[in-house]
């Protein structure tokens, strides 16, 4: 679980950083920035969903503040 928690956090910042290029390289003249913001939001949604059903089924126990 750690494994794929980590690889989803790597594609969340690996496409901010790929929009980031994007942006400064073709300065708002194409839809390369908006397609890596939203693959960004896919990949988070994703991660939420995969931790909440994670969660659900047992394989990640909640440990609480101590």
């Amino acid at each position: 679980m750690k494994i794929l928690v980590a690889i989803a956090f790597f594609l969340i910042i690996f496409s901010m950083g790929s929009a980031l290029v994007y942006l400064m390289k073709d300065k708002g003249r194409s839809n390369r920035t908006v397609k890596a913001l939203a693959y960004r939001v896919g990949f988070s949604i994703s991660l939420f969903i995969l931790i909440l059903l994670a969660n659900h089924f047992g394989f990640i126990q909640p440990t609480g503040i101590r």
